[in-house]
């Protein structure tokens, strides 16, 4: 009888709101609790590229704070971010993933050398692949934005990063924070040939920018100006409330209407830490644009949604995707992916629509490269 595969899955920020929505998410869904909303992988587009199935996934992680998983849980539902009842309901799950998540760094006075954490954290990812008898494991940071580097030492992204390529794991960079882009993994990166994808999940006013720039351009519209403001609750808008931090984050959004307009247009983003939010964020756009004859117009948008709801199912699109990206044997960076990110890697098109069939030749690609004797 033959057993089916099973993926690790090793969140950085494990115990946070994105990892803690993702753990229970992927329970509720192996459960058969509640539809795949919001996962292209899930979709008939890409239904024969062999990904890894939901059940067969283990999850893990490094995290600096101690608050269970299934704690965790219920203040997101109390958040309103879970259902209610669901963190009851899975309990186990919640606990084997929190018994598997080991203490991250660096935290205050930590007298570990950057050296030695990569080398702790190495072990840690080998020890979870090995003891657990997984096929492969694949590395996704989903921790709080960290500010721009100024220190003598790695940031903690590239910390965790270095580890994932000494353990020999795909890695995923879900935040704006340096992770593999940092000078120091240059050579190691391009020698180790692992599949890898970033940087920052596009999860609710880029998404809208790489639908609406389009438009603008197809439509011979000049945009005059693009301004816009997010309001955030939650560990990220405290993270964002860091002017370095919110730079990372902004360079990313801003990308996306320069690489689209093929020009940089007036207007900045501005990014609000209101705690009374919570889980929630506000996302509102002003766009100046003129018309035939030289006419005036503005369009504006409002976004309201719980980040951590709208990155679980790409969280998981993506670590199902890169692990059967690392299984066929593509290396490097994952171009194709650039549909889940504000800042890709490499140069893709910055229109979602333009993203998306990429996403879907990417699927084949996946599925050609199924063995012989499998299912497809």
């Amino acid at each position: 009888m033959t057993t089916t595969p099973r993926t690790g899955i090793w969140l950085i920020g494990a115990r946070g709101s994105v990892a803690t929505t993702t753990v229970a998410g992927c329970a509720a869904l192996v459960a058969g609790l509640h539809p795949p909303t919001g996962m292209a992988t899930e979709t008939p587009e890409l239904a024969d590229a062999g990904l890894p199935p939901l059940a067969s996934l283990v999850f893990g992680g490094h995290d600096t704070t101690d608050c269970p998983l299934p704690k965790r849980a219920e203040q997101l539902t109390t958040a309103g971010v879970l259902p209610h009842g669901l963190a009851n309901t899975l309990a186990t799950e919640l606990e084997a993933a929190d018994r598997e998540i080991r203490p991250g760094g660096p935290v205050p006075g930590d007298p570990r050398t950057d050296e030695q954490l990569i080398t702790a954290f190495t072990a840690d990812l080998t020890d979870f692949r090995r003891r657990i008898g997984l096929d492969r494991v694949v590395v996704v940071n989903v921790a709080s934005t960290e500010p721009a580097s100024g220190g003598a030492g790695l940031p903690p992204s590239t910390l965790y990063a270095a580890a994932a390529l000494r353990a020999g794991c795909p890695y995923i960079n879900f935040t704006p924070s340096t992770g593999l882009r940092h000078p120091a993994l240059a050579a190691p990166l391009a020698a180790s040939g692992l599949p890898h994808a970033g940087r920052d999940g596009k999860t609710g006013q880029t998404l809208l920018r790489a639908v609406l720039a389009p438009m603008f351009r197809q439509r011979a519209l000049t945009v005059r100006a693009w301004s816009g403001s997010n309001l955030l609750g939650g560990g990220d808008g405290a993270a964002l409330a860091d002017p370095a931090a919110a730079a990372a984050k902004n360079a990313g959004k801003e990308r996306v209407l320069t690489d689209t307009l093929g020009t940089t247009v007036e207007g900045q983003v501005h990014i609000d830490d209101v705690p009374a939010l919570g889980e929630w964020k506000t996302a509102w756009d002003h766009i100046a644009f003129d018309g035939f004859l030289g006419t005036r117009m503005i369009l504006q948008t409002l976004w309201q949604g719980c980040d951590s709801a709208l990155a679980a199912p790409l969280v998981l699109d993506l670590a199902r995707l890169t692990a059967r990206a690392h299984e066929t044997g593509l290396t490097g960076p994952l171009h194709d992916l650039a549909f889940y990110f504000k800042d890709p890697e490499g140069t893709p098109p910055a229109s979602l629509a333009d993203q998306y069939h990429r996403l879907l030749a990417f699927g084949r690609t996946l599925s050609d490269h199924t063995p012989k004797g499998q299912p497809r």
